[in-house]
């Protein structure tokens, strides 16, 4: 099958070769010359043969409807254009409505594997009609990883499901991440255990707390015993964040994932203010001493 792929980034790049190893033509289109097949979006749509197959791969937010607008106006009636980023699912029926109006069909993709997908391959999640997913589906059972096609990919729904799903998925890796790394905390703050990380590389065969992620952190702790060259500074990428706010409007409570959140907050405090008040009002209640700054600062 042949496929625009637009945006060649880490997990752009990644995906055309996987998707060309499984015997897809894949055009790409980068705005770094290195790496594109050709100069320009218009030139990327000359390439290929109607209709179309376009799959966008760049960064959620403006990046993503700027790329998309410019697509609407090289596009035809009958092309398919697939979002594959981390937008949030409320633009996905703006976009579908922008396109349809140019006769041009949608689908909203969730794609989780990082840098590993290209080996490993990719989770999917989508949304759109059925036959719009039907005709995708050479594309995204390349990308899958091997097996059953139910261990790896879902059509989660309609326009806009796709995205949900994943913004869910990337919630649930936030607590997940937060609650092994608090595990990693203790289990090195407790003299009793020698080597955290033998502990973490046992863990990775026959546990119940064995998963991916688990592997990955005891790869790391290998890699960078008690993480000293890193600074515990962590971004979130917005999918967190609409989690919470789903949970919110629809009421779900989800400590743990909210939790995850703020935690990521705190981390980009060299001081916290919340804490230093703590201590204030530890002092003035019940007496308690407090760590002053020095005079050096």
């Amino acid at each position: 099958m042949q496929l625009g792929l637009v945006g060649l980034g880490k997990m752009g790049f990644n995906m055309r070769e996987r998707l060309r190893a499984g015997g897809h033509e894949v055009i790409g289109y980068d705005p770094r010359p290195e790496v594109t097949d050709v100069p320009s979006p218009a030139a990327l749509t000359d390439a290929l043969t109607a209709p179309r197959v376009v799959w966008v791969m760049v960064p959620s937010g403006s990046v993503t409807h700027d790329t998309i607008v410019a697509l609407a106006d090289v596009l035809s009636p009958g092309d398919l254009l697939i979002d594959g980023g981390n937008s949030r699912y409320t633009e996905d029926a703006k976009h579908q409505k922008l396109l349809g109006e140019n006769g041009i069909s949608f689908i909203d993709a969730g794609v989780s594997g990082g840098v590993w997908g290209l080996t490993d391959g990719y989770g999917l999640m989508v949304g759109g009609s059925a036959d719009d997913v039907a005709r995708a589906m050479p594309i995204f059972d390349a990308l899958r990883p091997p097996g059953p096609r139910a261990d790896g990919f879902v059509h989660a729904g309609p326009t806009g499901a796709g995205h949900f799903a994943k913004m869910v998925h990337n919630g649930v890796e936030y607590a997940l991440m937060t609650a092994y790394a608090e595990g990693y905390e203790l289990l090195s703050a407790a003299d009793l255990i020698t080597d955290p990380q033998a502990v973490y590389q046992a863990w990775t065969n026959g546990t119940v707390v064995r998963s991916w992620l688990q592997q990955l952190l005891a790869k790391a702790l290998e890699e960078d015993p008690g993480f000293s060259r890193i600074t515990g500074y962590t971004e979130d990428s917005g999918e967190g964040r609409w989690t919470v706010e789903e949970a919110i409007r629809l009421r779900v409570p989800v400590p743990s994932i909210a939790a995850s959140l703020f935690a990521r907050f705190l981390s980009r405090q060299d001081e916290s203010p919340t804490m230093k008040a703590v201590a204030a009002l530890r002092q003035q209640f019940g007496g308690h001493a407090v760590k002053r700054v020095s005079e050096s600062g």
